[in-house]
């Protein structure tokens, strides 16, 4: 039986892949497991067709990708979601799609935290002007106010979401959530107030972003949502950058309409670091997806993809 590992140079790069091989190796040391660095589809298909399963992040499985010749029984998604697979053809094809669940919670959370005090606190303006302007006043990056006098709106009450509201009660903070999915009883059991969006226009000092992607949900924070905030509040994204319409958040900024942002994620993986507008602002904090990450996190996440693997694999138990 094949397996087959591959993602884009830099993700596989950016782990120690010997972790998962020797993982699977020892459920059954008869596994192939094949390593692939994604070069190009052609190749990436003639890789795949014949292997039973396949652990990948960012790789877009689409309806075309199902509709080749494949013997593939499970796709284990080693990240959270499922959006750069289409479901409903991965189950014509009767493949099992399993995206890990919990293995970073505390790290994102703790991310979105520290995003939130750096950009609350001005931090990158303050270290700008002693750094570069030579300048030593308290009062040189404009007002500030404390956090207990400020609304967090959470986007997206799911795991993360709810492990951000649980900290930010921590300051002090008045939570406001918006989520479809959740109810205003099981939102009420954990200090959030379930609201719709005219409320989080009109209160909202801090948004933080931790949905999914959905076909809803795709650039809803758009210029019509920025340009309605009454309270030109931070806004923090570190759930998906298809989330966002860049260019209004550009506008955003500029118009004044929210006083910063945070961003670990942004419509590309790949963006060019040299041309992006959103750098070189002393508002604007982005960090590469990296909210996840911890060394704890990491070997949670190759070892739960391995155990999603084998745990829907036919022959392997």
């Amino acid at each position: 039986m094949r397996i087959l590992i591959s993602d884009y140079p830099d993700v596989l790069a950016s782990r120690e892949l010997s972790v998962e091989v020797q993982a699977l190796k020892a459920v059954d040391a008869s596994l192939e497991v094949e390593i692939y660095p994604y070069r190009n589809q052609q190749e990436f298909l003639e890789k795949v067709k014949d292997a039973a399963g396949l652990i990948t992040a960012f790789l877009d499985l689409d309806a075309a990708f199902f509709q080749n010749d494949l013997q593939l029984q499970c796709i284990s998604i080693n990240a959270t979601g499922f959006d750069k697979v289409d479901l409903d053809a991965a189950k014509q094809k009767n493949v099992t799609v399993v995206p890990l669940v919990n293995y970073c919670t505390e790290d994102v959370a703790d991310h979105t935290l520290a995003l939130l005090l750096a950009l609350n606190r001005k931090l990158k303006a303050y270290g700008n002007q002693i750094e570069n302007e030579h300048v030593w006043r308290y009062k040189s990056v404009g007002p500030m106010h404390r956090l207990s006098t400020q609304t967090l709106a959470i986007f997206g009450c799911g795991k993360i979401g709810c492990a951000v509201a649980k900290r930010a009660q921590n300051f002090g903070m008045e939570i406001l959530g918006y989520d479809p999915y959740k109810t205003v009883a099981e939102l009420a059991t954990l200090g959030i107030k379930k609201v719709g969006l005219e409320e989080i226009l009109q209160k909202a000092d801090i948004i933080s972003n931790h949905m999914a992607t959905t076909s809803e949900n795709k650039a809803v924070f758009n210029r019509p949502f920025f340009e309605s905030l009454e309270k030109a509040p931070l806004f923090l994204n570190l759930g998906r950058g298809e989330n966002v319409d860049e260019a209004a958040l550009l506008l955003a900024l500029d118009q004044g309409w929210i006083r910063g942002a945070g961003l670990d994620v942004l419509a590309s993986e790949k963006p060019n670091l040299e041309t992006e507008p959103l750098l070189r602002r002393e508002n604007v904090i982005i960090t590469p997806h990296a909210s996840f990450y911890s060394e704890e996190s990491l070997n949670s996440l190759q070892l739960q993809s391995v155990a999603n693997l084998v745990e829907h694999l036919e022959v392997v138990k």
